[in-house]
């Protein structure tokens, strides 16, 4: 039988907080300690997926794929105008702003 290893960790939090989590625990019928299982486990997967889209971006710019401020601000100022401007684009890909 494989054994796991666990580890307490304990935090105060607002009674308001803990009450909603005693809600939830109480609707789906779990454990006060699943719910905040699943929550810090989605808020790592979270975090990590911050860093992996921060570290992405500050490459993009130390490659320079970037598009210059003031096409950004050309293009945005033109969308409330009869004759908005298209898109900024680099390296053929459309801008995700």
């Amino acid at each position: 039988m494989a054994s796991t290893t666990n580890k307490v960790l304990t935090a105060h939090v607002p009674l308001s907080l803990a009450e909603k989590v005693d809600l939830i625990a109480e609707r789906l019928e779990r454990s006060r300690g699943w719910i905040m299982k699943q929550a810090l486990t989605a808020w790592l997967d979270q975090e990590e997926e911050r860093e992996r889209l921060t570290r992405e971006a500050l490459l993009d710019v130390d490659e320079g794929n970037v598009i210059d401020h003031q096409a950004i601000q050309a293009w945005a100022d033109s969308l409330s105008s009869d004759k908005p401007l298209p898109a900024p684009r680099y390296r053929g890909c459309v801008s995700q702003i």
